[in-house]
């Protein structure tokens, strides 16, 4: 059998078949995996309509932050892809949701995000709170933050060893790009917190987490097993799909290559409780599982 499920025939893996044909819904993942940077891949809205045709749905799930649900939109609009805020869900609202469940009376944070991201919150109701000791928060929110300085980092750590409630809104260390630089994300910002506090987040949010996994099950009426996640990260997507019970697709059009995708295949198969568990089926990218899934049909 070749990386992708398919025998060497061609034919589709009877194990893998079986999983295929139980999918009803995606969930995708975004950078990555349906564009990279500011790039649409050239086969993402034929697979999307594909989908669609074939009665399979799809949401789109991010771990990125930097931009409010409704800049998100706008950005997929650009690129022909369309989408409501129901077929959305962002690290934000996740952290969003949380606060509001976990502390009720919080309104005021100190937050490391980007403008785009703030205006969500403020949106939920919640208010900035000032790069200042007086302004005191009810909670500590790090997210991915591409206008971060280093004022503000110095105060978030500051709050961090304070003991103010710390919320993370995702656990990447990098952004994937098709730039010439490395774009340092949420997960790093936690690590350089860390080594000058020795505090880490209460919650870290979004995938791997199984929540927004779990929600859109419930919103659809779906079964674990009949969701798959399809991203371009082994510790954060098909993680997720592991903690949640759903199938994990590893798409290579992103951060993860087939080499790493096969040293966590070997890892796993000789510890029974390795870092990370591998994807339930790798592909090339999303064109390649849109001709997969319609083959198991």
């Amino acid at each position: 059998m070749d990386f992708n499920g398919k025998s060497h025939n061609g034919s589709l893996a009877p194990e893998v078949k079986e999983k295929l044909r139980r999918i009803r819904h995606l969930a995708l993942d975004m950078d990555g995996t349906i564009y990279l940077g500011s790039n649409v891949f050239p086969f993402t809205v034929p697979f999307l309509d594909g989908m669609k045709a074939a009665g399979i749905g799809y949401s789109f799930l991010t771990n990125n932050p930097t931009r409010s649900v409704a800049d998100y939109l706008l950005k997929l609009k650009g690129m022909g892809i369309e989408a409501t805020e129901d077929d959305m869900y962002t690290t934000s609202l996740a952290a969003i949701d949380y606060i509001k469940e976990h502390y009720p009376s919080a309104r005021r944070l100190f937050m490391l995000g980007t403008p785009s991201m703030v205006s969500q919150f403020a949106k939920a109701g919640f208010e900035e709170c000032a790069d200042s000791p007086e302004d005191v928060p009810d909670v500590l929110v790090v997210a991915f933050d591409t206008t971060l300085t280093y004022s503000r980092l110095c105060r978030a750590a500051w709050w961090a060893s304070q003991g103010i409630p710390y919320v993370a809104t995702n656990p990447d260390r990098v952004c994937p790009t098709n730039e010439k630089t490395v774009l340092v994300d949420c997960g790093s910002l936690q690590e350089c917190i860390f080594h000058a506090t020795g505090r880490r987040p209460d919650i870290v949010l979004g995938k791997p987490d199984p929540t927004m996994l779990l929600g859109i099950c419930r919103r659809h009426g779906l079964g674990p097993q009949e969701i798959a996640m399809v991203g371009d990260r082994i510790y954060t997507d098909t993680a997720m799909a592991h903690n949640a019970g759903a199938v994990g697709v590893l798409v290579l059009s992103g951060e993860t290559t087939l080499e790493t995708a096969e040293k966590v295949a070997r890892d796993a198969a000789v510890n029974p409780a390795p870092e990370f568990y591998p994807p339930d089926i790798i592909v090339r990218d999303i064109a390649e599982l849109g001709e997969m899934i319609l083959a198991s049909k």
